[in-house]
Formats: C-alpha cells, sequence, structure tokens
C-alpha cells in the first residue's frame, strides 16, 4: 500500500507517463470534458479539491517548467488569489493568454485532472521541465 506521494492509482499513473515538454491540464469543476484526452476526474464536491491543492501535490511529484493560464484570471480574482497562484508556480515560467487561445493547447496534453475548484479561470496547463 502507498504511504506517501500520489495516493490516487489514475493520477500516479497519468503523471508517471508525463515526459520531457508534455503538458497536463488541471482543471475546475466547470471546465469541459475533451473527448480523447484522458481524464481523472478527483472533483468531489465545491472546492474539493482546489487546482492549487493539485499543483502542489504534483510539484512535489515531477519538474514543471511552464504553466499556461487564461488572462481573465488576472481580471476576475482578488489579488490573494492571484499571490496563491503565483507562489504554487514559483521557479515556472507563467503566460497568461486569453481563455481561447488558452483551450486551444489542451488538445495537446497527455491528460486532464478536474478538481471540484470553483475559483473562476483557475485551469492551469502545467508543461513538465
Amino acid at each position: 500500500m502507498l504511504k506517501s506521494g500520489l495516493l490516487n492509482p489514475h493520477v500516479r499513473s497519468l503523471v508517471a507517463r508525463v515526459r520531457h515538454t508534455n503538458a497536463l491540464v488541471i482543471a475546475d469543476r466547470g471546465f469541459p470534458s475533451w473527448p480523447g484526452i484522458e481524464t481523472v476526474d478527483l472533483s468531489l464536491v465545491d472546492g474539493v479539491p482546489t487546482v492549487l491543492q493539485v499543483i502542489a501535490a504534483l510539484r512535489r511529484e515531477w519538474i514543471v517548467a511552464e504553466a499556461f493560464m487564461a488572462e481573465e484570471f488576472l481580471r476576475v480574482n482578488p489579488p490573494a488569489t492571484r499571490r496563491a497562484f503565483a507562489a504554487a508556480l514559483a521557479g515556472a515560467k507563467v503566460t497568461h493568454e486569453p481563455h481561447v487561445d488558452f483551450k486551444k493547447r489542451v488538445p495537446g496534453a497527455i491528460g486532464l485532472i478536474r478538481t471540484g475548484d470553483t475559483v473562476q479561470y483557475a485551469n492551469t496547463i502545467l508543461v513538465s521541465g
């Protein structure tokens, strides 16, 4: 039985297949499904788990070189939320782009992890280093 690290076998399997420069989407509860992209749905109830919690768990397991988020995230969320995401992604190059452009990146991802997050535009694409 696993006692530490990523405990969810589906998340663990997905992350194990992410290679250098591959992308992984961490999505909020309202993000649309993407046929053809392996999805691990961790959502339980509103806010459980959060995108930030998933990012924190993943960063213990692998290197994130780059992250993409919607620029709308910066406009609609309070400073404390923006600071929390910046801290969670510290050390990675973070690019904010229009949500429409962000969604164009999704089909190229290895997989998608859906959370119960309710933060607007919390969706984040992580690129492995």
